[in-house]
């Protein structure tokens, strides 16, 4: 239902965070709800050991000796028969620290702004001149149009901005089969998603054989990473970066809208980094996160064993921390949590924080901008909107 935006009262913003979380899980989301309120650590039926403390999940997450991503309804169930048993998010112990040391250097501050500077400048600057010249937007496509550019980058494909709708579509393809309680992928969505990522990673084994420093490929080479890693390693750099910004983009300018702060930002008195965060925490771009118990030990009292499936509810460890407040800081526990924490702490976060300053600073100079209107997603992985029209707000 597309649904038209008008004068925001203060509860506006929580009523629409609700809209997307419902829209895309309608179940999920308030089976999720109903376990947070039995206590922090529930052990639910089909779906694993639920966590929804900030405290505990971070235990959880940094604790490599007990828990693991390559156990039982881990992330390796899903993704190694899809990328293979070598990517950051099926490895764990001596291999996932070696091949985290060699890529370590890769989103460095100046690749990352020369990424920006190369795939998103000309989208962007469209983006805030048809904004100024009171045309309508919609934000969402526009945050497609940027993803699917990033990816051509990443994948050695020339950046032709007929390409990036399917380059986008492709990458989201990838992630549609995946739900809470399946531990693993059917066998008919892995030959999909290998299929659909065959053809996305092609271009990047030929930019491998090329080497050089022009394309990430490329630079995987010069770090020693073999084709097959290197294959890999965009791979789940694809799944795990994509539909997140496409969804926390529109959902980063909606929430700012509705609460005011867009005009804050726009004046300078607001710190557009700690609007970001705050952002984040409301949203959690990744609302689940999950783990394999490896050894016998114990969560906020719960016993667990070898081969429970935790799920750590980054959506709910965050939601308790209250209202949208830019101005108040996150506690230690909770900082950056939906970015993970410990060893496998994302390795894309530089890049992902490039990508969204880049699309809010070009919102922010089109002048003030208003959500004219917007429609949620139905039935997606990521929480988002399928639409979000920005427009210029008349004058008083």
């Amino acid at each position: 239902m597309t649904v038209t935006t008008t004068t925001a009262p203060d509860a506006t913003w929580q009523r629409w965070e609700h809209r997307v979380q419902t829209s895309a899980h309608p179940v999920a989301f308030r089976l999720l709800r109903a376990i947070a309120a039995r206590g922090p650590v529930v052990r639910v039926p089909r779906v694993g050991v639920v966590v929804s403390d900030a405290a505990l999940a971070r235990d959880v997450l940094c604790d490599t000796a007990h828990y693991t991503k390559t156990g039982p309804g881990s992330p390796s169930d899903l993704w190694t028969p899809v990328l293979g048993p070598a990517v950051l998010l099926n490895m764990e112990g001596a291999d996932h620290a070696a091949l985290r040391r060699r890529l370590s250097g890769l989103f460095t501050p100046g690749y990352v702004a020369g990424l920006c500077d190369r795939v998103l400048a000309q989208p962007l600057a469209d983006l805030t001149r048809r904004l100024a010249a009171g045309e309508e937007v919609d934000l969402v496509r526009v945050a497609q149009s940027c993803a699917g550019a990033a990816i051509c980058e990443i994948v050695g494909l020339p950046a032709e901005p007929e390409r990036f709708a399917a380059a986008h579509a492709d990458a989201s393809e990838v992630t549609k089969a995946v739900r809470l309680w399946r531990h693993s992928l059917p066998p008919r969505h892995v030959r999909r998603a290998r299929d659909v990522l065959g053809r996305l990673t092609a271009s990047a084994v030929h930019a491998y054989r090329r080497g050089g420093d022009d394309t990430l490929p490329g630079r995987l080479r010069g770090l020693g990473l073999s084709e097959d890693e290197a294959r890999g390693a965009v791979g789940a750099f694809l799944l795990t970066g994509t539909e997140t910004l496409v969804s926390f983009i529109p959902r980063l300018v909606a929430l700012c809208h509705d609460t005011a702060w867009l005009d804050r930002l726009r004046d300078g008195t607001a710190d557009a980094g700690a609007v970001v965060e705050e952002a984040l925490r409301v949203t959690v771009p990744s609302p689940v996160m999950l783990r394999s118990v490896a050894r016998p030990t114990a969560i906020g009292g719960v016993p667990v064993a070898p081969g429970d499936r935790v799920v750590i509810a980054t959506l709910l460890c965050a939601s308790v921390y209250g209202a949208f407040d830019p101005d108040r800081p996150h506690p230690p526990e909770l900082r950056r949590l939906w970015f993970g924490a410990g060893p496998h702490f994302c390795l894309g976060m530089p890049l992902a924080m490039a990508q969204i300053r880049a699309v809010l600073d070009a919102v922010l100079a089109a002048g003030p901008v208003t959500v004219a209107r917007r429609r949620t997603a139905r039935h997606v992985l990521i929480p988002g909107y399928a639409r979000l029209i920005l427009t210029l707000r008349s004058a008083p």
